[in-house]
């Protein structure tokens, strides 16, 4: 049985100050939390209903199990649904990716996306085409949002992410740097380097001018239709498809 401050403790990880704080963000849903256990992320405790203590993998001495009931389950839990297992994960500490490590296939950077949605999205679909990399400005959501993190079923224990100023980060850069911009060149016409970067900007507001006046090329999803714009994960898939299809045809 957990206590009244247990409960509290993990209910204050909702919130980004506590998180930022107690270095630790929340992962619920067994099929979600396998996905860490061969990562590089530490587990620091589990909370489980009897009936998946059988389901997990051997697990280090280090961390630690609490078998919990319904009740307790749904206090902690930032789900309307729980999923019957929820984990404390340790917080990385931010590293800012080397220039080197982009110099083979692409990467995404993010400049202010502010929907935790939007991003556990962008992460999913760029751990699909194999994009290992994301580079994000500071102003864009942060990846350890409960939602965030579950949108991305995942992905965010493979994908390497990193927060930084991106003026200061593009401007040393020796690689393509692609902006996906309603003014740019027909995406599916675009002649794609074997690396480089592309550059998705927020979602009211797009790229911001700081950022716009440090890119190679812009780009676009040509519009068939009538709508007046695509929502940004939707975009990043297209963009992050067809990149993959000129790379690996």
């Amino acid at each position: 049985m957990l206590s009244k401050s247990q409960i509290g403790f993990i209910k204050s990880l909702h919130q980004k100050k506590y998180r930022k704080a107690h270095g630790l963000f929340i992962v619920e849903g067994l099929k979600t939390l396998m996905e860490f256990f061969s990562s590089k992320y530490q587990i620091q405790s589990i909370y489980y209903l009897p009936q998946y203590q059988s389901l997990l993998p051997k697990l280090a001495s280090n961390i630690k199990l609490f078998e919990v009931n319904n009740a307790e389950l749904e206090k902690i839990s930032t789900l309307q649904a729980p999923q019957g297992i929820l984990a404390l994960i340790a917080i990385p500490e931010n590293h800012v990716i080397a220039p080197e490590a982009l110099s083979a296939g692409f990467s995404l950077v993010l400049d202010g996306i502010q929907d935790p949605g939007n991003m556990g999205t962008i992460i999913r679909t760029a751990d699909w085409f194999g994009f290992k990399h994301i580079i994000c400005s500071t102003n864009t959501v942060e990846v350890f949002n409960p939602k965030t993190v579950q949108a991305t079923m995942g992905s965010l224990a493979r994908v390497d992410i990193c927060y930084t100023s991106l003026p200061t980060y593009l401007q040393h850069l020796k690689i393509p740097v692609y902006a996906a911009m309603l003014d740019g060149e027909n995406l599916y016409q675009v002649e794609w380097q074997q690396e480089g970067l592309v550059v998705l900007g927020n979602e009211g507001q797009g790229i911001s001018d700081e950022v716009a006046n440090l890119i190679s090329s812009k780009i676009t999803i040509p519009r068939i239709g009538a709508a007046e714009s695509l929502n940004v994960s939707i975009s990043a898939a297209i963009i992050c498809a067809e990149i993959s299809r000129n790379l690996y045809k």
